[in-house]
């Protein structure tokens, strides 16, 4: 099935969102030299190196997460943990993934990573006052990845449950709900199982299983609809 176009219309609105704050900070940082220059260079230089890298961290994070990158056969743990370390730096959230999750062969499952960096963004998005993921092991049936979210509210609120599980109408996704659509629609679309449980306050656990058959097909923003 095609997704709605309003499905894109919200993913390029996340996009831009969280993009346009470090950029424009870059502008800023330009501005600065050109109208004062002098003392406020090394400021204004820092606010631009900073910014930029951030930006830099951001898209590499997207390219792995949404696009094609993400589904090739040559992705490999430690390439996407360290994307993930670094679109965390300089937030709230802190991530511990040890080098032995996912298990291998989990792990080269097509897809499977890719719908492990979507997770992570939703774990993010889960802490608006900070917090910690934690990633371990799923053992047995096929295996797959657990992420432990603790952190002030944890949770997810219902809108985005029913969106991460397919069952929100698309006329009813906002941007606070599109990442946890779109991670549902891919762990759908490779043939992973997906859970959550926040019946503790202020924890939140995710759960990826890699427990079904896969589709022959390659996934795009065009063509991974529930």
């Amino acid at each position: 099935m095609q997704l709605d176009m309003r499905v894109m219309e919200l993913l390029a609105s996340k996009l831009c969102h969280d993009l346009v704050s470090p950029v424009s900070a870059i502008n800023n940082g330009v501005e600065l030299i050109e109208e004062i220059g002098g003392s406020v260079v090394a400021e204004a230089m820092k606010l631009i190196g900073d910014s930029g890298a951030t930006a830099a961290r951001r898209l590499r994070l997207y390219r792995m997460a949404y696009g094609r990158a993400g589904s090739e056969s040559t992705l490999g743990v430690r390439d996407v943990r360290q994307v993930a370390e670094q679109y965390l730096t300089g937030t709230k959230v802190s991530l511990t993934w040890p080098d032995n999750v996912p298990a291998v062969d989990v792990a080269e499952r097509r897809g499977f990573l890719k719908t492990v960096l979507n997770l992570i963004v939703l774990a993010e998005e889960s802490l608006a006052y900070g917090g910690a993921i934690t990633l371990s092991d799923i053992k047995g049936a096929g295996g797959g990845c657990r992420f432990e979210i603790v952190g002030r509210n944890a949770s997810l609120n219902l809108n985005i449950q029913e969106a991460l599980e397919g069952t929100l109408p698309i006329e009813e996704l906002s941007p606070r709900s599109i990442q946890a659509y779109l991670t549902g629609r891919f762990a759908a679309h490779f043939g992973f199982g997906l859970a959550h449980d926040h019946s503790v306050p202020d924890r939140l656990e995710l759960s990826l299983a890699s427990s079904v058959a896969q589709s022959e097909s390659e996934p795009s923003l065009c063509a991974i609809g529930s």
